[in-house]
């Protein structure tokens, strides 16, 4: 691969091909229509790219988490819906209005608030079981707010849900989409919007579909259940350096791994400052932290540290430039976020400003 100046060191590919196809997928199991998540700066690979790809498969909206994130597509000229999914603090209202952001309800101040203020779309949150945000079911005082404020609300366009472990534990999803089934019908009437699929929610159909689906990581090629996603990140990096060690040798800080034999080490230019986690080095259950090179898999040796990390190639013939993938090729992003200890989430979130992302199939 030639160098360019987005590539003289480490960057991410992302193929929004592979993005769109991992949405329709969804879309086509659900038969409802999509309310992406693109909070977290579109899982760290660029909301507004990751938007823009997506309008092809006509979204209803854009889900984000903050003020921020909604006035970021905004200012790119994303015009459709933008839910902020986070509850909304009424010292934001105006930021809200200004923008034309729908807030998120979870508690009768906020409801107030919003109330007095406007007669602007808004959703309400239930919480069924996760525990953070949301008018909690089974508070009688929440749900007797709710049904004296809800019947007049001309605004009211949604309500929600969120699936604590719907990739794990199937009868809790069902328990919570019970609940929220239970609190919809005591409310005066059904809003228009009614969802709670997430992404391992969504692999399951119809199921939990309601009538928008907020599909995350497997958009993004992240494992959300049985099925798999199309990889759609592929995070690469450079050799810097290569060297010949022997027997006894240490490699990075710490001193915390000694070559056994005498093997060729290669310097790749990624560090934690990049997003590829430091971490502990493998070990008990975890998997070993390999990344591919020169088409094989190789392990990644000593401490990560904040710019470079060193692999063991062994008696390969590595060159520097040559270009390693570190997730998104053989290795999975799933498997690379186990080595780490951590999940593709965070793998994905932790990607760095400095790491230029580079957008193919746009078409």
């Amino acid at each position: 691969m030639t160098s360019t100046p987005d590539t003289a060191r480490a960057w991410v590919d992302v193929d929004l091909g592979a993005l769109r196809a991992n949405a329709r997928a969804l879309s086509d199991l659900t038969e409802s229509r999509l309310l992406p998540m693109v909070k977290g700066n579109g899982y760290g690979l660029g909301a507004v790219a990751v938007a823009r790809a997506l309008l092809p498969l006509e979204p209803w909206g854009y889900g984000v988490a903050s003020v921020e994130e909604g006035t970021a597509l905004r200012a790119a000229g994303i015009g459709l819906p933008v839910l902020v999914v986070s509850p909304l603090l009424p010292a934001q209202i105006d930021a809200y209005l200004r923008y034309d952001l729908r807030p998120t309800l979870g508690d009768v101040a906020a409801l107030d608030a919003w109330r007095e203020r406007s007669p602007a779309p808004f959703h309400v949150e239930i919480d069924t079981g996760m525990a953070r945000a949301g008018f909690r079911w089974n508070d009688p005082e929440a749900r007797a707010a709710l049904t004296s404020r809800l019947g007049s609300a001309a605004g009211w366009e949604g309500a929600f849900t969120h699936f604590h472990s719907a990739d794990t534990d199937l009868a809790s999803a069902d328990a919570q989409w019970a609940r929220f089934v239970e609190v919809l019908a005591s409310l005066p009437r059904r809003p228009p919007l009614v969802h709670a699929a997430n992404s391992a929610a969504a692999l399951h159909g119809r199921r939990f579909a309601g009538d928008l689906i907020r599909p995350g990581i497997f958009l993004y090629g992240g494992s959300a259940g049985e099925r798999q996603p199309a990889a759609v990140a592929a995070l690469r990096a450079r050799v810097l350096a290569v060297r010949r060690l022997g027997a006894g040798d240490t490699v990075s800080y710490g001193a915390t791994w000694c070559a056994r034999r005498d093997t060729t080490v290669a310097t790749l230019a990624l560090g934690y400052a990049d997003g590829f986690l430091r971490a502990a080095e493998s070990g008990g259950a975890r998997p070993p932290r390999v990344v591919e090179l020169g088409g094989a898999l190789v392990p990644v040796v000593g401490r990560v540290t904040m710019d470079m990390t060193v692999v063991d190639v062994g008696e390969r013939m590595v060159r520097p430039g040559d270009v390693a993938t570190i997730y998104g090729g053989r290795v999975s992003l799933d498997q690379q976020a186990a080595a780490a200890g951590t999940i593709a989430y965070e793998m994905l979130t932790s990607l760095a400003p400095r790491i230029p992302r580079r957008y193919g199939r746009e078409e």
